[in-house]
C-alpha cells in the first residue's frame, strides 16, 4: 500500500498506533466511530487479546439510551465502560483515538472515562 492510497484518517491512525501500545496492566482503549454508534475495545497488544468490548448497540446501553450517535450517548457509554473495566480490575489505560480528531464524541468519551476514575 502506497502512501498516496491511504486516507487522512488511516494515516493519522497509523501514526497514533506506532506510539500507543497496550499491556495487560495498562490496556489500550480503542474506539471506532460510525455515524450512528460507537464501539470500544480494551485491548492487550502484548498477548493480542481483547479484554473487554462494549458498544452503543449493547442491550445494557439500549436500556439507558435510544440513540448511540451523539455526545450524550458517548458520555453514557464512557460511564458504562468504566463500570465494566473496574469489574475486570482495570485502573489504568492508554487511549487510542483511532485516527479520529480529539473532538466531539471522542473527546466526550475520553473525558467520561477520566471522570469515572480511569487513569490515562
Amino acid at each position: 500500500m502506497t502512501q498516496k492510497n491511504i486516507t487522512h484518517l488511516k494515516r493519522r491512525h497509523l501514526r497514533v498506533r506506532k506510539k500507543v501500545i497496550g499491556t495487560k496492566e495498562k490496556p489500550r482503549v480503542s474506539i471506532y466511530r460510525s455515524l450512528n454508534n460507537l464501539f470500544v475495545q480494551f485491548v492487550d497488544d502484548s498477548a493480542s487479546n481483547t479484554l473487554l468490548a462494549i458498544s452503543t448497540l449493547d442491550k445494557e446501553f439500549k436500556e439507558q439510551q435510544k440513540y448511540g450517535g451523539n455526545k450524550k450517548a458517548a458520555a453514557a457509554l464512557g460511564e458504562l465502560a468504566v463500570k465494566k473495566a473496574q469489574e475486570k480490575g482495570i485502573k489504568k489505560v492508554v487511549f487510542d483515538r483511532g485516527g479520529y480528531k480529539y473532538f466531539g464524541r471522542i473527546q466526550v468519551f475520553a473525558e467520561s472515562l477520566r471522570k469515572g476514575g480511569l487513569e490515562f
